[in-house]
């Protein structure tokens, strides 16, 4: 019997609209022979599953996102299933998802908040658990934990609303140009670069508009690279293993988790990507509407390439990642600096991870069955 799947986009940030497309593009390359789709759509507290004109599974993710009632279904947020009313229109046959597909970037699928959800209802999900999503999300918390690592993080100082500072003190310590961020999110919404002192507390002001916390970092002049993490599922049956395309690339064994079956955790390397942005940093037109070059594989020695790789897989196991997640960076001469951690990146049909699975030889579906087969 196939397994039914919850694929989830939507959201409530200012992602939602990359985040449906992300959804409609995944919904392509899931492999129907193997499982069951139903399609979800998150909007604050409408939940819905949706559906045809006739009431039937949409195929293909060509279907319009509307929250048109008519032609979807309620999701029961006790267990996450939903009816399919019975041609009378009384009763209906309800419908138990197997696994959660999350493909919604900010909040509640990025920071932990959806993931906390399932984890009550003991539903599996592809990405990170809750408590590694929220950690990565917010940016701050994220850099804590990996000071002690020898990861190169940019210098920053940490600020919430309420709080006073002065413009001239923050220039003193980190110097110009700058940046300005929202702490919490993994979008390019509230970010500033700073050039002028005149310019500080303006970008301050834009960055909360986004988040009640922000990060100010010190500018680091270098190229910008992007390197995606996911794990493939090795199954182990009746003490036979299954191998895969996948093995003569996979590099550090991250452990094993048992239901049925055995299946043994290991990361697959995908190439690093470079990024030139058009315009002064990979900023939301840069990230979303084609403004900069992304070269994949990234033109650089395959020392530095299987550094950056290294590192990726260093942080995923050390923040305690799972599923797939795309790591950010700033290379100046050798060093390799920390950006941020993306654990529900963007996957449209032109998103940085899927060029990479691309570059790496695989179909979108092939990375898929291998995603979904470690969630189980």
């Amino acid at each position: 019997m196939k397994k039914k799947i919850a694929l989830i986009y939507g959201g409530d940030s200012s992602e939602f609209e990359v985040s449906v497309k992300s959804g409609k593009h995944i919904a392509l390359h899931i492999d129907r022979e193997k499982y069951d789709v139903w399609e979800v759509l998150m909007k604050g507290q409408e939940w819905r599953v949706l559906a045809c004109e006739d009431g039937s599974q949409l195929v293909g993710g060509h279907a319009s996102y509307s929250l048109d009632k008519t032609f979807s279904y309620p999701i029961d947020k006790a267990d996450f299933s939903f009816v399919i009313p019975s041609d009378l229109g009384i009763g209906g046959t309800r419908v138990h998802f197997d696994i959660a597909l999350i493909m919604i970037h900010g909040t509640p699928g990025e920071n932990g908040l959806l993931q906390a959800y399932f984890e009550l209802i003991g539903m599996p999900f592809t990405t990170s658990p809750a408590t590694v999503c929220a950690l990565s999300f917010n940016k701050y918390a994220c850099k804590c934990m990996l000071r002690d690592t020898g990861v190169k993080l940019a210098r920053e100082i940490f600020l919430r609303r309420a709080d006073n500072y002065n413009p001239f003190q923050i220039i003193a310590k980190l110097g110009l140009p700058l940046f300005v961020k929202p702490n919490n999110g993994g979008s390019s919404f509230g970010i500033s670069k700073v050039k002028r002192a005149e310019e500080l507390s303006q970008a301050i002001e834009n960055a909360f508009k986004e988040d009640d916390a922000i990060l100010i970092e010190e500018f680091i002049e270098g190229r910008e690279m992007t390197n995606g993490v996911f794990e493939n599922g090795v199954i182990t049956a009746n003490g036979d293993r299954f191998e895969n395309k996948l093995d003569s690339n996979i590099s550090s064994v991250s452990g094993a988790k048992s239901y049925n079956n055995l299946i043994d955790r290991e990361l697959y390397r995908l190439p690093v990507t470079e990024i030139i942005p058009d315009n002064e940093f990979f900023d939301y037109e840069a990230k979303y509407l084609g403004a900069s070059q992304e070269i994949c594989p990234a033109a650089i020695s395959e020392e530095l390439s299987d550094r950056i790789i290294d590192l990726s897989h260093k942080i995923f196991h050390h923040l305690g990642c799972k599923g797939f997640v795309r790591i950010d960076y700033i290379v100046r001469g050798d060093e390799i600096f920390f950006l941020e951690v993306n654990s529900v990146p963007g996957m449209t049909e032109m998103s940085l991870v899927p060029q990479q699975i691309r570059a790496a030889g695989l179909t979108i579906k092939e990375f898929l069955n291998h995603l979904l087969s470690q969630s189980f």
